[in-house]
């Protein structure tokens, strides 16, 4: 069933969006009281970007000397944008955004754009692909735990022969001597 669901059924029609010339303090308060993470960029049927509230941290950190209630999002908005079309398939919606590293894409048809589709979107049609990206998360930050605490301890564990006991086990540096777990509690 999912291979004919297409990006037009899933879409967001009635998007948030704001014109260039929005200061980005409006486009922050936009975001808040619509709850939404972006805002597509736009006049008219035209799209001019797309600014999420990482651009707009991105601006009151880099660009805040500049006066930040002065900023347009014309100025930070991405202008570079991934679009797709709504009678793609929401699996080639799925592969355009893991490829691109986006979580969200206007739809355009035309030249306009009518829609927004989002992962959230798509979730909502193919709950296990949530299921699956979640099982992947967990193994990646699991894998990153482990990396990080590997390079964290190299140097400090390693399997010898313990300097007080004779045994052979994972060692640990104290005081200068390498000893086992075993010693090291009797200490």
């Amino acid at each position: 069933m999912e291979s004919r669901i297409r990006v037009g059924d899933v879409m967001t029609r009635n998007f948030v969006h704001v014109k260039p010339e929005t200061k980005l303090i409006d486009c922050a308060r936009t975001m808040i009281k619509n709850r939404v993470g972006s805002l597509v960029v736009k006049e008219n049927e035209e799209l001019h970007g797309i600014v999420t509230e990482k651009d707009i941290v991105w601006a009151l950190t880099k660009k805040a000397n500049n006066g930040f209630e002065n900023i347009a999002v014309r100025d930070i908005a991405r202008k570079k944008i991934i679009t797709i079309k709504p009678e793609a398939g929401i699996h080639e919606a799925l592969d355009k955004m893991n490829k691109f590293k986006i979580r969200r894409m206007p739809v355009i048809s035309n030249k306009k754009i009518i829609g927004y589709v989002t992962l959230k979107d798509i979730v909502k049609f193919l709950p296990e692909v949530f299921e699956s990206t979640r099982e992947f998360e967990k193994i990646k930050e699991e894998t990153n735990k482990m990396q990080k605490s590997e390079s964290s301890m190299q140097g400090m564990f390693h399997e010898d022969l313990c300097e007080e006991c004779g045994n052979y086990d994972i060692l640990t540096r104290i005081d200068g001597r390498m000893i086992c777990e075993s010693c090291r509690d009797e200490m």
